[in-house]
């Protein structure tokens, strides 16, 4: 492989959602949740010191609200080379309002009033059981909207991270999302705007040839329902003549997010966003690790990953909002301090 963007400065950023473990395929769970996944949260952060991780934990309202995970996480939070903040699972967060269907799981679409009495609940009990007064912020099932902007802004938020770029449902879409850091519009958050309160960092997510846009075009083109019988998609996946990467452990290969990260540093992409559930450091409770071998493959595909960067790239490692600090300051020359002061 071609290294001509050799020792590239980048960017390396670990968020994990911490939260209940559950059955995904079942109910949303609405009381009485689970969150022994948490007790494995310190052996996964000295796996994260060893490498020279700062993980960012965005906590749920049962991790919070739980004596027991919550000491856990204010426990790794005191360590400071992690941060703490906020994500939204609706189903579990006071009020519970009615029962949560697919629809309602995802926080756009929820009535605004209600977003505001969850967060206020969520910010809430982090305070309260953590000590932390949290600035970052993720959605449960991703996705973000106009509204709910301002009310992360009112609310004293200074990041989101619920952009999950080149993905759509019937319930929400990010598929023509900004991919990399941005400043969001009000009027329309997928896009850059000029306001200068909230900052938007999307998990790394695009394909493995640079261009990103260019080749999303191209693969919602041979996903569409016409061509979908030749099954086009599948064929180049099959032959790497395209495959859409997400930098996650539970989603793809090392092989896969190398490919990815070789991309997205030849298209000049300031930040590599790894993300996972807390959940899938539990064994047999999820869909994405089902024995200890499982997980111990999973840590080696983050060991692997960061190897890779450390040996092709400057790396500095950050929390969600040291990252957002370094962009702020004109790193590599992505955000020009005026701009990112304006």
């Amino acid at each position: 492989m071609s290294r001509k963007w050799a020792r590239k400065k980048v960017l390396f950023v670990l968020s994990l959602d911490t939260e209940e473990e559950f059955d995904w395929n079942g109910d949303f769970p609405q009381d009485n949740c689970s969150v022994e996944n948490i007790d494995c949260l310190p052996v996964f952060q000295s796996f994260c010191e060893s490498l020279g991780i700062r993980p960012t934990y965005l906590v749920d309202y049962p991790v919070a609200a739980n004596a027991h995970s919550a000491a856990i996480v204010k426990a790794i939070a005191t360590s400071g080379s992690v941060e703490i903040g906020a994500h939204l699972h609706p189903w579990c967060t006071p009020p519970i309002v009615g029962p949560n269907t697919e629809r309602e799981s995802h926080v756009v679409n929820l009535p605004l009033d209600l977003v505001r009495q969850k967060l206020d609940a969520l910010t809430d009990v982090i305070k309260r059981n953590i000590g932390v007064i949290p600035t970052v912020f993720r959605t449960g099932r991703w996705g973000i909207n106009s509204d709910i902007l301002r009310i992360l802004m009112q609310a004293g938020f200074a990041v989101d991270s619920s952009i999950y770029p080149y993905y759509a449902n019937e319930y929400f879409s990010c598929m023509e999302s900004c991919d990399r850091p941005y400043w969001p519009s009000l009027e329309n958050p997928d896009v850059p705007g000029e306001q200068r309160e909230i900052f938007e960092l999307p998990v790394t997510a695009g394909f493995n040839h640079p261009d990103f846009p260019f080749w999303g075009r191209i693969h919602r083109g041979l996903s569409s329902p016409l061509l979908k019988p030749l099954r086009p998609v599948g064929l180049a996946w099959r032959t790497h003549a395209l495959r859409k990467i997400y930098l996650s452990p539970e989603l793809a290969t090392a092989d896969d997010m190398q490919s990815l990260l070789a991309a997205a540093m030849a298209a000049n992409q300031p930040v590599m966003h790894m993300f996972l559930h807390s959940s899938t450091l539990l064994p047999g409770r999820n869909e994405y690790t089902s024995d200890h071998s499982d997980r111990d493959d999973l840590y080696g595909s983050i060991r692997n990953v960061i190897a890779y960067l450390l040996d092709n790239a400057d790396v500095t490692f950050c929390t969600i909002s040291e990252a957002v600090a370094q962009l702020k300051s004109g790193f590599a020359g992505y955000l020009a301090p005026a701009q990112a002061a304006r």
